[in-house]
């Protein structure tokens, strides 16, 4: 049987725009994500999709309903709790890298090491080459961000987001700034990771092709679920 790895119970957001008027983003959504799944999220602009992904992350908290991170109900856990689980159990992709443009390839993708401790310097750095090497950046370890093409920093960045061994990887709009090679690199790189290592991956996208690649698509229309498949030509597990 799968394990369980994501489950939202009953969510509902709401936005307040004004003291007696209150947007509703996602009225009532329940949903489950198995360890080891690939899960693309769809939908049109203003559907829910990045509050939906903020949500599953503990970047945001639902207005009602439940939230289970690896059997872990995190819905009401304050902000140094949540920071902990981030850190440790989640790795946040975002259309932008925000690398630390002051730092080298290698230091970007030390940096969630270095603040969560427990690693020595040596671990870290063979860590963190290891990392670079499952990207392909091995020979760019050195570069700064700005030495980087838009591709390779992205791919810098979901080294980082893996640093720390994370247990669902979770993308908003990961190639939403790349031209269409690149964007096809961080997909077969998501897609070694989901086939190679099991990582669960959840990722919110416009892109068509992207969506339709992964294992499992979900589209979303005024922050309800209009269809929820499995897409042939992909493992389950």
């Amino acid at each position: 049987m799968a394990e369980e790895i994501l489950r939202l119970d009953h969510i509902r957001k709401e936005l307040e725009l004004s003291r007696d008027v209150r947007q509703t983003i996602i009225p009532n959504l329940s949903l489950e994500i198995n360890a080891g799944e690939f899960v693309s999220i769809t939908g049109p602009s203003g559907s829910g999709k990045s509050t939906l992904l903020y949500i599953m992350g503990g970047l945001d908290k639902p207005t009602s309903g439940r939230v289970w991170l690896s059997g872990e109900d995190i819905t009401e856990k304050n902000e140094t709790e949540m920071t902990r689980i981030r850190n440790s159990n989640i790795g946040f992709i975002y259309q932008f890298h925000f690398l630390l443009p002051e730092f080298n390839a290698l230091e970007n993708v030390s940096m969630p090491m270095m603040i969560s401790g427990g690693f020595s310097r040596k671990e870290i750095r063979e860590r963190a080459m290891e990392l670079l090497a499952m990207v392909e950046l091995t020979e760019k370890h050195a570069n700064r961000p700005s030495q980087l093409s838009g591709g390779q920093q992205q791919r810098v960045a979901i080294a980082r987001a893996l640093a720390n061994n994370p247990k669902v990887l979770l993308g908003d709009e990961p190639t939403g700034n790349l031209d269409s090679r690149s964007a096809d690199n961080v997909y077969q790189l998501f897609d070694r990771l989901n086939r190679e290592l099991s990582q669960t991956v959840v990722v919110v996208t416009h892109d068509e092709d992207f969506a339709n690649r992964a294992g499992r698509r979900i589209h979303l229309v005024d922050g309800k679920i209009e269809s929820d498949r499995t897409l042939s030509g992909r493992r389950t597990f």
